[in-house]
């Protein structure tokens, strides 16, 4: 791992405050959470970074249960178009 991270710091640079956050938050799994606790969880672990909006609700999703990210899906898709 010493030489994994020194060949990424010489390709790439130092590792920085927010880009551990971000490293974090893709890290980050509900699994065997409560749905509560991993909103508690998501919310300390995005302070500091620079996610927002859009970017932030997708990360969200990605670690969530597959039951539940599937039902979020559902709910933002419509059932069907009205058309103009």
């Amino acid at each position: 791992m010493k030489e994994l991270f020194t060949r990424i710091r010489k390709e790439f640079g130092e590792f920085n405050k927010k880009s551990k956050k971000v490293d974090e938050l893709r890290l980050l799994k509900q699994r065997s959470k409560t749905y509560n606790e991993y909103i508690q969880i998501f919310r300390k672990t995005t302070r500091g970074g620079e996610y927002l909006g859009r970017l932030l609700v997708e990360e969200f999703k990605r670690g969530i249960n597959g039951v539940i990210r599937r039902r979020l899906v559902e709910a933002e898709s419509p059932l069907f178009i009205i058309e103009e």
